[in-house]
Formats: structure tokens, C-alpha cells, sequence
């Protein structure tokens, strides 16, 4: 065979070569199934045809289906590796995928996000065989009449099988009562119809909502609701679909102590509430029994929504706090496990700002996930990172000539506004570092290396001082021995403050918005290593010009002066350009701060 490749005589050439043939075209696999790509044509990326008679079957366990209802959805047939699923409006099989799905095994299966519908697609999570795989489809409130589940399985990479026709289920005509699925009796019974309203938010319920705009129509946020009728009061909760959404009563913003806690907790197709009591940061204390009413629930379009009514007093239940007093109110969400588990919450849990009565005045309020003190950790740690140690640094580092004679209460200036804004930084994050402290009541556990990094940094910023009130004269020998000691030191203070504050601010207590809080510290980290080194650069062309002026013999001293002189003019405009660049990217971060 002739080799289509004759002027490749390199080996790396040629492989380069062979990767590209490999590689182009339209061909693609997705072993992890994240197929979004194929999700209006559900046809895989292999480059091969599919075949035409299927071998698999899509079996549903009814035949009509009413908004909000849970179809028991199943494939099987031969193993196969791949599959893709969806729910179609039955007249218009071309259309985008209507509906939510439900997983019944996480492990082989997971959700996909077609159309911008969340959860509207279900495919595998990887290449092993598998022979059945059942899910729930929950019909969305505009559901059309009549629906039809397509399926896409792949046997092999070259052998799969496209929109392979499921049944076809329909709304009724009139209405009546069709039984989705099996729910065991101390579940409660889901007869909520329709989506919560925030329209009576602040007039005739009292509401708690994360973000402060939040619709309980939306899938993306957490909504609570207490309205108070006579001795009792009605409880409104909504929320991802999937895990489960909580929330405490508490004497305090930190969450423990016997806190009183209600979960709505969310398993496949079946939601659960229950009371609890919050005791440290330990696994809730889950009540065996409880005494509230009317529970109901609803799972439809990407929402979990549950209510309940509680007595205003329950004496029975010492556990539970009385409503007609003032709390502090903790809004949560996470993830469950099988067996109805609930983890840890994924992030900080939101806290009202202060105490309110849920069964007082109606009001509309939100509230912060993160913490008052560490709020003010973290803004302290900005300026002192990002402002203050940054300019003191390049005051010391290029500004000795630029006022060399100046003098301030007896020390030349350039060394009292680096010392002064060195103290600044040294008190500040003092300050800073003691505010976890005292809010966590010690050390931190799940902060990660937040913590030691940061006190790796504390105990630096105390050694720099502490070294400079030592340091030689300036003809001493020893006085370069110390200047490289005092650089490497506050060099590696800095460098380490910075990774410290990468970290911090995606801790859960602070989590600050991705992505652009990573971009925004890296586009600080550039400014400032861009400013060092058009300083450096400019430092050495000033040198590298005096230089020639010497060779010259000619107008040296006025020449000199000359040349200093503009140097000294670009370094107070480049050092006032740099301090406004700081200001900017401080007031971002302590904007962000302010605003969670």
C-alpha cells in the first residue's frame, strides 16, 4: 500500500498525522453519556448508519397520564452500553422533549438537559451492559394530549438503533384519578394540583425566598411560606426536585443547639416529611413520629413543593419550638442517598438577618449565605492582600529614587508609606484571622487547606516586622543576607495569601459567584505581575540610557538629570494608574461580598 503521507519522514510527524486522521470528521463517542449534542436528533456521533429493526422495547405502567402525574417508564432488550430517552408530543415527533424525568438508578443512569428544559432527557452514566433501566417521567402542567417515548440505544459503537417508538399515552377527556405509582402509607398524599404563588408574599403570608426574587415556579431556588390561621399555621416549602429542601427555626445564627427543623425530602418519585432537632454540626435527629397535619406534596417540572400544617404550640413535643416567638430562619438544600439520607448541604444554608415571627405581621424577606464575621474576614483579607501589602511592596521596590532626600518624621519617605501600609496589613489580617475563630468556635474541619494556608500566612506577616526591627545597617555584610531574607519571605507571604484567597472563595461559608470570581483574581494576579514588570522593564532601559550618555561624554550630568527625571514622571503615573486598578478590583470583591 503507498504511503499517503511520503514526505513525513519524522516519527512525531507522522503521529501527529495518524491523530488527525483518527480524529476528524463527524464521528464521536460519549461513553459518559453526556450526549447533549444529539438531543434534537437523537442520533449518534459514530458515523455509522443505524440499524433498522429494533430489539428493544419501551414499556410504560399506564395508559393516561394528568399534569403532575409519575409514569413508570422501562427499556430493556439485549445489553446494550448507550441509550438516550425521551418524552415527545406524540403529533410532533420533530419537537423538543416535553417533560421531567426522575432516575431510578443513579449509578447507570443520569439526567440531561435538552432544549433548555432541565431533567427533560435520561442517558447512561457509562459503557457497561446493561439489559433493563427504569425511570419516571413527571408530565409538565402544559403537557399536550397525547405523548410518545423515543428511545436511542447503542449495542456498539458502530451498531445502535435511533428513536426506536414507545408507547403512546394520553390525557383523558374527563377528569379522574389514575394511580402512578405504589405509595406506601406513612408517606403523605400528593394532592397539591398546581405550583405554589409568591404573589401574597409580604401581604398575606409571611415569605422567605433565596434568591429575594425567587418564583416557586422556577426550578432554581428555595421558597418558604408560613400563613397563620387561628391556632395553626400552613407551611409552604419548593425546591429542586432532586434531594431534599429544609428549614430551622433557631435561637441564633448558628445552626445546632437543638435547633427545630422540618425536611421535605426527596427519593426517585416519592417526597417525605419530617420533623428533626439540630444538635451541633452532627447528622439531624430525625423524629420517628410528629404532629403535623394535612401533608401533601408535588413533584412536576423540575420542582419538589411540599406543605404541611403545624399547630402553634405543640406541649406533646418538646422538640418543637413555639411559633408565635422570634427566630432567627435557616433555608437548605442538598443531596439524598439511597435510603432517603440526606447529606450535608452542598452550601451554606441561608440565615435571616435577624429574628423574625413567622406567625406575626406577613413580610417578604430573604436573608445572607454568608456569615456577618465572615463577610468581614474576607473583605479585611482583600484589602489587605490586594491593596495595601501590594503598593507597599512596589513603593519599596522602585520608588527609593524617586524621593530619595524626602524625608518624613526623620526616615525618608518611600520607607515610612512602605512600613506604614506593611502595619496596615500586618493589623488587618490579625484582625482578619481571628473572625473564623470566633464564629466557628475553633478550628474548621471542612474548610480544606483554607485554614493552614492561612495560617502559614499569619505567622509570615508576623515575621517580617519582627526580621525588619533586626535588620543590619545598610553597609553592614550582613545586610544582604537580610534583604534577600526579607524579600523571599514577604515574596512567599503574598504568593501564598493569594492561593489562600483562591481557595476561600469558594468555601462554602463565603462562596462568592463562579466563574467570575476566579477571573477576577486572575485578572488581579496579572495586573499586578504586569505592573512589576513594566517597571522592571522601564528600570532597565533608564539604565541602559544613562549608560549611553556616559559613552558619549557629552551634556553627562544634564543629560542624567534629564533621564531621571522622566523616569520619575512615568513611575508616579504608572504607580497612580496601578492604585486606581486596585481600588477597582477591591470594590468588585467587596461588592460580591456585600451581596451574598
Amino acid at each position: 500500500m503507498k504511503n499517503p503521507f511520503p514526505q513525513m519522514k519524522s516519527p512525531g510527524m507522522v503521529l501527529m498525522a495518524w491523530l488527525l486522521f483518527c480524529f476528524s470528521g463527524p464521528s464521536a463517542g460519549y461513553p459518559n453519556g453526556k450526549v447533549e449534542e444529539s438531543c434534537n436528533s437523537m442520533i449518534p456521533l459514530h458515523g455509522h448508519s443505524s440499524q433498522k429493526i429494533p430489539k428493544h422495547t419501551i414499556e410504560v405502567n399506564v395508559t393516561q397520564f394528568k399534569p403532575g402525574d409519575h409514569v413508570k417508564v422501562s427499556l430493556f432488550g439485549s445489553p446494550f452500553e448507550g441509550f438516550l430517552l425521551q418524552a415527545r408530543d406524540a403529533g410532533n415527533l420533530g419537537g423538543p422533549a416535553i417533560g421531567s424525568f426522575v432516575l431510578a438508578d443513579k449509578k447507570r443512569s443520569q439526567l440531561l438537559t435538552c432544549g433548555h428544559v432541565k431533567k427533560s432527557a435520561v442517558s447512561h452514566t457509562s459503557k457497561s451492559k446493561k439489559t433493563h433501566l427504569d425511570v419516571y417521567w413527571i408530565s409538565p402542567r402544559n403537557a399536550p394530549k397525547r405523548i410518545q417515548f423515543l428511545a436511542t440505544v447503542v449495542e456498539k459503537f458502530h451498531i445502535f438503533w435511533v428513536k426506536i417508538p414507545g408507547p403512546v399515552i394520553s390525557q383523558p377527556d374527563t377528569p379522574f384519578l389514575t394511580t402512578t405509582v405504589t405509595i406506601p402509607t406513612s408517606l403523605p398524599v400528593p394532592h397539591l394540583t398546581q405550583s405554589f404563588n409568591a404573589s401574597d408574599c409580604g401581604i398575606r403570608k409571611f415569605c422567605v425566598r433565596s434568591p429575594s426574587d425567587c418564583d416557586p415556579k422556577a426550578n432554581d431556588c428555595c421558597f418558604l411560606s408560613f400563613k397563620r390561621d387561628d391556632a395553626s399555621v400552613l407551611v409552604e416549602m419548593s425546591g429542586p426536585s432532586e434531594g431534599y429542601i429544609a428549614f430551622a427555626l433557631s435561637h441564633d445564627q448558628w445552626m445546632g443547639g437543638g435547633d427545630d427543623a422540618y425536611l421535605c425530602i426527596s427519593e426517585d418519585h416519592q417526597v417525605d416529611i419530617k420533623t428533626a432537632s439540630l444538635v451541633g454540626r452532627t447528622y439531624p435527629a430525625i423524629d420517628s413520629e410528629d404532629d403535623l397535619e394535612e401533608k401533601s406534596w408535588r413533584v412536576a417540572d423540575g420542582l419538589m413543593q411540599c406543605s404541611f400544617r403545624r399547630r402553634m404550640k405543640l406541649p406533646a413535643f418538646k422538640e418543637r419550638f413555639n411559633l408565635d416567638a422570634y427566630y432567627y430562619i435557616f433555608l437548605a438544600d442538598g443531596e439524598v442517598s439511597e435510603g432517603g439520607r440526606i447529606h450535608q448541604h452542598h452550601r451554606q444554608p441561608l440565615i435571616t438577618n435577624s429574628k423574625y415571627n413567622v406567625s406575626g405581621p406577613p413580610k417578604d424577606i430573604g436573608g445572607s449565605r454568608s456569615p456577618f464575621l465572615i463577610k468581614i474576614h474576607g473583605a479585611l483579607m482583600f484589602v489587605a492582600w490586594m491593596s495595601t501589602v501590594s503598593i507597599g511592596v512596589i513603593v519599596a521596590r522602585f520608588f527609593k529614587p524617586v524621593w530619595p532626600h524626602v524625608l518624613l518624621f526623620g526616615e525618608e519617605i518611600w520607607f515610612q508609606v512602605h512600613r506604614m501600609l506593611m502595619m496596615t496589613t500586618l493589623f488587618l489580617t490579625s484582625v482578619s484571622f481571628a473572625l473564623p475563630f470566633l464564629y466557628r468556635g475553633g478550628w474548621s474541619e471542612q474548610a480544606g487547606f483554607h485554614p493552614y494556608l492561612g495560617c502559614t500566612v499569619m505567622a509570615l506577616a508576623i515575621v517580617q516586622p519582627l526580621m525588619a526591627a533586626f535588620r543590619p545597617p545598610s553597609q553592614a555584610p550582613r545586610r544582604e543576607i537580610f534583604n534577600w531574607l526579607h524579600w523571599s519571605t514577604g515574596t512567599t507571604a503574598r504568593i501564598l495569601a493569594v492561593v489562600t484567597m483562591f481557595l476561600g472563595m469558594d468555601l462554602p461559608a463565603l462562596n462568592l459567584p463562579d466563574p467570575w470570581d476566579t477571573y477576577a483574581m486572575i485578572g488581579f494576579v496579572a495586573w499586578h505581575v504586569g505592573t512589576d514588570i513594566l517597571l522592571e522593564i522601564h528600570g532597565y532601559y533608564l539604565i541602559r540610557k544613562v549608560e549611553v550618555v556616559e559613552e558619549d561624554r557629552i551634556q553627562i550630568l544634564q543629560s542624567v538629570n534629564s533621564t531621571e527625571a522622566q523616569g520619575h514622571t512615568f513611575k508616579k503615573a504608572v504607580l497612580f494608574i496601578y492604585i486606581c486598578g486596585n481600588i477597582a478590583f477591591l470594590i468588585t470583591f467587596l461588592t460580591a461580598i456585600v451581596r451574598i
